[in-house]
């Protein structure tokens, strides 16, 4: 039985005061509605000290979790029940942890309010989608208008050995040192270590503003849960609009070892790379990792190549365990970003010029016959191709640690993923490799595939 805790906390930043209407969706705690999105957000935030990477096993973990919103005369608290003991000190909720949680208030309010009932908001349009993204941003307070860009988004594993997450911290220390900023997924591994290593860089600079910023969505934060580095927390409606954040914020890209999630963001960034109205936009991309990542990085290269060409290659360095020299990489990049943007009247802090098709921005719902359905062939073009790609890989992400992806399957047997053979036999490949790395789930649990490849 865990260990469970109730109490009532007052405000940690975010949103302290609702409108009646806005409480009335969050009273409703039928199965479904605005109440249970903002309860399982909750609870992963809650739970940010565990290791679990499966979110349908930390729901059925904690079933008699709930959380009310009170309103009261100064404004607003929330009552929790039931919640996971690890998130109190002597019966105190830890106050980054109530900062998380009032941090989701405040984004699922505002997604329902002001983004999904708004017909302001063109959602099937691509520029709408964008608009959405940076009012999200915005409201969340997380954009610096008057700084110079100086923020790295950080991809990889949440379940990387110990020698990669030190590696990861190492690269981060490199990064603060030099004044630059942390954006990551938001979870343990390859999201925290950076942030970890920055916090000591800035430190040592004697850098107090230093921004540690985490961005999640509804369907992973269970896996990823916030760690307690991050200091501003967004959570994005889905993954694409999660992904688009991340293109927009950054003035750099480093990745760092990682599984399928972290293939499909590489897929995710290459396809909006390969769209020629990109080609002279300056985006540093560098994917790093110590000795042990070198054969995972070999993978991952040989992959692109085979399906996506040398071009898509071309748009990304490898670096291997070298920290100081990815740093300042990463530095000189962002400078010649600083120089476009200048140069175009583009704000430092939203990349407004670059182009993303819809294909990367509508949400794709990982169903049996969606994933069945989609085209892997070559007579695509390559920033088409990348983006359904991007897609499997995103199935094969919710099918392994998504509450619905995980039920799915357990329903409905494994995903089918088709196309030309020659990309389903690659495909076939770099999964296996995964799997034959340890690379699809955290130390000490076996993996059970969630999808076949047909060739």
């Amino acid at each position: 039985m865990e260990k469970t805790i109730s109490a009532v906390i007052s405000p940690h930043g975010g949103l302290e005061i609702l409108t009646k209407a806005e409480m009335h969706k969050l009273l409703d705690s039928s199965q479904g509605g605005l109440y249970q999105l903002f309860r399982n957000c909750s609870l992963a935030v809650l739970s940010s000290s565990g290791v679990l990477d499966d979110g349908k096993e930390l729901l059925e973990r904690y079933p008699d979790f709930a959380i009310r919103v009170l309103q009261e005369e100064r404004g607003i608290k929330l009552e929790l029940r039931n919640a996971p003991a690890e998130a109190f000190v002597d019966g105190e909720i830890i106050r980054g942890i109530g900062e998380h949680l009032f941090a989701v208030l405040r984004d699922v309010i505002y997604v329902s309010d002001e983004i999904n009932d708004n017909e302001t908001f063109d959602l099937s349009s691509s520029e709408g989608i964008t608009n959405a993204v940076f009012h999200i941003l915005r409201n969340a307070g997380v954009l610096r208008p008057m700084s110079n860009p100086r923020l790295v988004v950080c991809w990889g594993g949440h379940s990387i050995g110990r020698g990669e997450y030190a590696y990861t911290k190492e690269v981060g220390y490199q990064f603060g040192l030099r004044g630059m900023d942390i954006c990551t997924g938001c979870g343990p591994g390859a999201m925290k270590g950076p942030m970890k290593g920055a916090t000591i860089g800035h430190s040592k600079q004697r850098i107090r503003d230093g921004q540690y910023l985490g961005i999640t969505e509804p369907g992973i934060i269970a896996a990823e849960a916030p760690n307690p580095i991050v200091n501003q927390l967004v959570i994005m409606p889905d993954i694409e609009k999660r992904l688009e954040a991340f293109v927009r914020l950054g003035h750099a890209i480093v990745v760092f070892p990682g599984g399928v999630g972290t293939a499909e963001e590489i897929l995710y960034l290459l396809g909006i790379l390969l769209n020629p109205e990109n080609k002279d936009i300056p985006f540093p991309l560098i994917l790093t990792g110590p000795e042990s990542a070198r054969d995972y990085f070999r993978t991952i290269n040989q992959f692109i190549g085979d399906t996506l060409g040398l071009e898509a290659q071309q748009r990304y360095q490898i670096v291997i365990d070298d920290a100081p020299l990815v740093a300042r990489k990463a530095l000189e990049g962002i400078k010649r970003v600083r120089k476009f943007r200048k140069a175009h009247d583009d704000a430092y802090y939203f990349n407004w010029l670059l182009k993303i098709d819809p294909e990367f921005q509508k949400p794709f719902a990982p169903t049996h016959e969606n994933m069945r359905n989609l085209r892997l062939t070559r007579d695509l073009d390559r920033h088409q191709l990348a983006a359904n790609l991007r897609r499997a890989f995103s199935g094969v992400v919710a099918g392994n640690v998504k509450d619905e992806g995980i039920r799915a399957i357990e329903q409905h047997g494994h995903f089918e993923i088709r196309g030309d053979a020659q990309i389903m036999e690659r495909m076939d490949a770099l999964l296996t490799e995964f799997i034959a790395q340890k690379r699809m789930k955290l130390p000490g649990k076996a993996y059970q595939p969630c999808y076949k490849v047909v060739k």
